[in-house]
């Protein structure tokens, strides 16, 4: 098995280009192309940010062969991206082909793709069934993920999309194509209140799990942390994907962990994400 890790949390920071770099220094094998920066949502406003970022201009593509280019010389590549979201927003949902384009641009072979999450498993087939074609043009597999919504009545998560098995395989039967699978997120399928666990979800999606998102929670709040440091059970979590015959990457998405650091002491951060993945990889490996 693999490691990788986002790099949108470090690329807060110190950009993108330094973070590839600093993500294969620190051990890694590959790194996650995060596109927030594409089309940055603003939760407060309900509106688009404008970055002025790469991604968001005409340099897009070339923007992402030199990302995948300073990866290659450092000795690692692009294992899989994240697209923008949310994906009710119509601005977002018109940024997706860029977003698989410069996936295959970065030599990525995966693009992880939101559902909407208060639509059926047949409404979401509607978008991910208009981005095939493209994709499959591109080489590139659309894996859909896991969500969550907040009961704030119970204070604690609730069903969306693809939050249970059934949900889950229900999207993956409605769009039933080669090039569509799914990305677990250990971290969403472990929140108090959807009534699921990583074991049960891994356990249901059996050979279309191709993708992970791999973070630590307090099992009620989305707290993407890195691994080891709050309450999920990994040896059970990693247990389920050893008998389930996972063949794709640990990619993180730890994405809380680097908040407050700075281009002094970021590196360090990126290291100690390394040092859980590796771990996670060693102990996979071993059984």
């Amino acid at each position: 098995m693999k490691i990788s890790t986002e790099i949108g949390s470090a690329a807060k920071i110190i950009g993108e280009k330094k973070t590839v770099e600093y993500v294969a220094k620190a051990g890694f094998d590959a790194w996650d192309f995060s596109m927030f920066a594409m089309a940055r949502f603003d939760w407060s406003s309900g509106k688009l940010i404008d970055e002025g970022h790469p991604l968001a201009s005409r340099e897009y593509l070339a923007f992402s062969r030199k990302l995948k280019q300073i990866g290659l010389d450092n000795g690692i590549v692009c294992n899989q991206s994240h697209a923008p979201f949310p994906v009710y927003i119509k601005e977002i949902r018109a940024y997706l082909e860029r977003a698989i384009e410069c996936t295959a641009e970065a030599g990525g072979k995966i693009c992880v793709i939101h559902p909407d999450n208060n639509k059926s498993a047949e409404e979401n087939a509607e978008m991910f069934l208009e981005l095939l074609p493209f994709a499959r043009e591109c080489g590139v597999k659309i894996a859909t993920e896991n969500m969550w919504s907040w009961n704030n009545e119970k204070d604690e998560a609730d069903f969306a999309a693809c939050a249970t098995p059934d949900s889950f395989n229900a999207h993956l039967d409605a769009v039933n194509d080669e090039f569509f699978g799914a990305c677990l997120d250990i971290g969403h399928a472990e929140m108090q209140g959807i009534g699921t666990s990583a074991v049960e979800m891994i356990t249901a999606l059996g050979d279309r799990l191709c993708a992970l998102h791999v973070h630590d929670n307090d099992r009620k709040h989305d707290s993407h942390q890195i691994p080891f440091s709050m309450y999920i059970d990994f040896n059970r979590v990693l247990e389920a994907l050893k008998k389930s015959g996972y063949k794709g990457y640990m990619t993180l998405e730890a994405d809380q962990y680097l908040n407050g650091r700075n281009d002094e002491n970021i590196f360090d951060g990126i290291k100690n994400l390394a040092s859980a993945a590796g771990r996670l990889r060693d102990m996979f490996e071993a059984m």
